[in-house]
Parts: structure tokens; sequence; C-alpha cells
């Protein structure tokens, strides 16, 4: 079975040339996806934008209202640091939309990816980080407005603490948010997820695996979950420009398939988002983040 991968080419938007964000990387990981077997156009799952109803159920309705007609104060574009277009609205509105779709596919093969999201610093308020819209909360207000929806797990593994996330999930029992990540980095304020490991700066991959291994133990307590969203940002590269760990591509590789192996055992749909990933050699990230997809394709074989 060929793992369901959630796609579209609006998943890049235009920016300035010099902007920090890496946008061109969604371009060039839809290539490497490819040239790697992975994927073909016409088997990618293709999100509509979501709409100003869905994403009001996880951010204030007057926040999106302003986003959607283009109405948001400098300071809001300021603390998001995109600049506000259409262009950007669209691409949000897509990414939050595509995660659910993984979410749903997830639920019907085991595991499924999103080649975008991971949008864990927008806040029920405003967003923050590069994150528009909290794509992860979007789709998991839609699948919990359905009814049926069990405990969910948030796991967030970028190198950033998912303090939107926690922020958004703080008040909801059924929603257990865990962020594994760089203790110094931004969030300099951080949030209270359910369950937070902060690292020192400089971590490798033996402290951090062993880290994921310990805190994947903890959670195991708090299960059985119905679905978990795992955020796979590689920014804990090494090589990242906004990372202050020191993961080798190795230590990315034992990360995703330690979460991935820890999900197929308890039989747990695993639905996977980007997340973080910061580097001036945009092919050389792309290839970063397709380990994550390598590795989903091997655990749904193995499933």
């Amino acid at each position: 079975m060929r793992l369901p991968i959630v796609h579209h080419p609006d998943y890049q938007a235009p920016l300035h040339d010099g902007h920090l964000f890496p946008m061109s990387k969604y371009g060039y990981l839809r290539d490497v996806l490819v040239a790697r077997g992975l994927t073909a156009p016409e088997d990618w799952l293709t999100p509509a934008p979501a709409t100003e109803a869905m994403i009001a159920r996880a951010h204030a309705p007057g926040y999106v209202e302003r986003v959607f007609v283009g109405t948001l104060t400098c300071e809001e574009v300021k603390r998001i640091g995109y600049p506000h277009s259409e262009r950007v609205t669209r691409r949000s509105r897509l990414a939050s939309a595509g995660t659910l779709i993984a979410a749903r596919f997830a639920l019907e093969t085991g595991i499924a990816c999103n080649t975008a999201g991971g949008s864990h610093h927008a806040r029920y308020e405003h967003g923050a980080g590069f994150c528009v819209f909290n794509d992860v909360a979007v789709a998991v207000r839609a699948l919990q407005r359905e009814g049926g929806l069990g405990p969910v797990l948030v796991l967030d593994c970028d190198v950033h603490q998912g303090d939107g996330t926690a922020a958004i999930f703080r008040d909801d029992p059924g929603v257990y948010t865990v962020s594994l990540h760089a203790h110094g980095n931004y969030p300099f304020e951080k949030e209270n997820s359910d369950l937070d490991i902060a690292l020192a700066d400089g971590s490798g991959d033996a402290v951090y695996l062993d880290a994921l291994r310990d805190t994947l133990a903890r959670v195991e307590a708090e299960g059985p979950f119905s679905i978990a969203f795992y955020n796979a940002g590689v920014d804990v590269h090494a090589d990242d420009r906004l990372g202050r760990l020191t993961l080798t591509d190795d230590g990315i590789r034992a990360r995703d398939r330690m979460v991935m192996d820890w999900a197929a055992a308890r039989k747990l749909p695993l639905t996977c988002v980007l997340g973080g990933g910061y580097d001036s050699d945009r092919r050389r990230l792309a290839a970063r983040h397709a380990i994550l997809f390598e590795e989903a394709q091997a655990s749904l074989t193995r499933r």
C-alpha cells in the first residue's frame, strides 16, 4: 500500500527575497518525494481551503475574520512574521485542511502525512512565529465536532515548544499535549503542555532519543488514545539555522521510526505534519524532511 500523502502546490506562497522562512522547501520536498518514488502528482490527496467556520472552531472568530478579509493589525502581522497577503492566507487555509485530510486517512490506514502543517505557535486569539492558523487544532476540532472521537494525543517534536497548541487545548481533557523541545529556544515564554520535556542546548542523538523513549513511556500511562498528531520538525538538526540541538540525519530517522513503531504497536492512527526546518540549502532541507515520508511508508508496510 502506498502512503497517503496530502499535498497542494499552493503550500508554497511567495515571500520577498531573503525572508527567514524557507518557503521554497515545499516545492523541493515535492520533487524529492516524486524522485524517490514515494508519491506521484496523480496520487496526491489535494485539499480545498479550510472555511472560515471550520477555522473559527479553533481560533477566535474575530481574528479569523481579520485574516480572511485582510484587516490584521500591524502588530498581528509582525507577530506572525509573514506579510499579510491573499496567497499566505490561502496557504494557511490549505495546510489546515490538509492536516484534517491526513487525519481522516490515518484513521483508515493507520498512518498518513501532510507535506505542510505543524503551525504550533498559532494560538486561539492570534498567530505567531510563522504560524497563521494552528492546523492540528483545526483538524482536532473538526473531528471532535463530528463525534465519536476518543482521547487525542499531540506529540510535538519540533525544536520549538508547541506553545500555541498547549494554550488552545489547556482546558480540553480530551486532548493530551506533549512537547519535546530545546529549552533555550523560541518561544522564550513557554506555555504548559500536559507534558513538557525541555532539552539543553547542544543535545545530540543519544540524549534526544533517550528523552524521547522516556517521554513515550510516560505518555503510555495517559492512554489509550484514538488518534495521534506527530509534529516532525527537522529543526532539531545540527545544521538548522533556528535550532539549538545537534541531531544528525540518522538521529532524525531514528526519532521518526521510534514514534511510528510506538504508535503501530498500539494500533494508534498517526497523523504526521511537517513542522519546522530552516536551512539556507533548500534541497538539503527538503531531503531532511523526506526522511519522515520514507519512514512513514516503511511503517505502513510493517503494519
